[in-house]
């Protein structure tokens, strides 16, 4: 079992490599390189998102010096950069420090002109990291719509149309601050199908639906009575034409990486390795328990008695009901490894991580874990079924042994999940 382990940890590992932000930034701007400024104007870099560092760091390198360069990631992909203002906000729940990169953001983008240009890095967690409150509503009122669509399991894409309506970055609001400057972004998609206008809420590109869908959404899953008095109040107000951007600022938007290509890597890899590797599912989202459901029907469909790599990717969701840490990856592997050892025959170990190294609010990027499992966390003085009620997944993988710990790793291209099996 312990050299499934260690393949299945290789294997991620490619993953991570294949959304390696630097080197899809550098194959698009050889590819689209963006207009330089006209004379006597500027060139801008703005990079949001948890591959803002390593973006902005090869943005740099090929481009000719900018007048101005702004950073914001996660405390975890902090770095150094020459000339750069680099800024810390938080993730997944934004706080002050993501309310001041936004303020940041928008006031590196004032005052342009046509004769400027901006080159934009986006990915994925920008939602989070930078805010800036639509008018009337205050951090504490986008905190609590955050926690409040995280723990409803609401999907990413809902998740970010409903974060556009709050906002003045999202939802094409990085254009609108850089007006009449033209903006050239190049995007690293967190998100399944790849939907620009959702990857980091869509700063620099048409926001995904109109006020009216995320009010009918929200009343559609009864959390409209759970939402702060100011959001109902804003939401329920009727729009103005919202300002577009003007069409000499919308001069491009490229999509550089996604999720689909890392799982192309790892299958690849696999199969040079010598294992019978399939891409199973490209899209896996919805609750945990369902996904695992559906991985486990999958993988005793492989059960061939030769070795197979099964492999995933998408975003599932977790319906909190109790007071536990976790994330979703982790409480993914802790319900294979509940129903798994009834279900499969095969020797088997299952991986399921987030390609940024980080699964929720713990220092854990997801879970490995094998038909062992949850008899080691009894062994260990754990109730496995009690702590899954309490979603505290974090614990119940602590004490089996089976926590994921990457560190950050400056990407982000969503979840991976990685099921090898191996004959008896």
């Amino acid at each position: 079992m312990a050299d499934l382990r260690r393949t299945a940890r290789a294997l991620f590992a490619v993953a991570v490599a294949r959304a390696n932000p630097a080197m899809a930034l550098a194959e698009s701007l050889r590819k689209h390189p963006p207009a330089l400024p006209q004379p006597g104007g500027r060139l801008i870099l703005v990079a949001l998102g948890k591959a803002a560092i390593p973006m902005m760091r090869q943005a740099i390198e090929m481009l000719p010096p900018p007048d101005r360069a702004i950073a914001v990631t996660n405390p975890e992909n902090v770095a150094d950069l020459p000339d750069v203002e680099v800024l810390a906000g938080s993730h997944p729940v934004p706080n002050h420090m993501s309310l001041a990169a936004g303020a940041a953001l928008r006031a590196a983008l004032s005052n342009l002109n046509a004769k400027d240009r901006v080159v934009a890095l986006i990915s994925g967690g920008g939602s989070a990291l930078a805010v800036a409150p639509a008018g009337g509503l205050t951090l504490a009122d986008k905190t609590a719509v955050t926690d409040l669509l995280l723990g409803a399991g609401v999907d990413i894409t809902q998740m970010n149309l409903i974060r556009q309506q709050l906002s003045e970055l999202k939802g094409g609001g990085l254009l609108r601050a850089a007006q009449p400057a033209q903006v050239f972004s190049y995007i690293l998609s967190d998100v399944i199908g790849d939907d620009l206008r959702a990857i980091a809420s869509g700063p620099t590109v048409a926001p995904l639906g109109a006020r009216a869908m995320a009010r009918d959404f929200l009343l559609s899953q009864n959390l409209w009575e759970a939402l702060p008095h100011a959001v109902q109040t804003h939401l329920a107000t009727p729009e103005d034409p919202q300002q577009s951007p003007a069409n000499s600022s919308v001069a491009s938007a490229h999509l550089i990486g996604s999720n689909r290509h890392s799982l192309i890597a790892v299958r690849d890899q696999a199969k040079r390795d010598g294992w019978a590797a399939h891409i199973i599912n490209d899209a896996l989202t919805g609750d945990v328990e369902a996904a695992a459901t559906t991985i486990l029907s999958a993988t005793k469909a492989h059960e061939s008695g030769h070795p197979a790599a099964l492999i995933f990717g998408g975003e599932t969701t977790v319906q909190l009901t109790g007071s536990g840490r976790g994330g979703r990856n982790q409480e993914l592997a802790l319900h294979v490894a509940r129903l798994g050892p009834r279900a499969l025959k095969e020797h088997w170990t299952f991986l399921s991580a987030g390609t940024d190294g980080r699964d929720g609010p713990t220092d854990a990027a997801g879970g490995i874990v094998d038909s062992g499992t949850w008899q080691r966390i009894s062994d260990n003085g754990g109730n496995p079924e009690a702590l899954l009620r309490n979603n505290d997944s974090n614990a119940a993988l602590k004490l089996a042994g089976d926590l994921l710990i990457t560190g950050g790793t400056g990407t982000n291209v969503a979840d991976v999940q990685i099921m090898l099996l191996s004959p008896q």
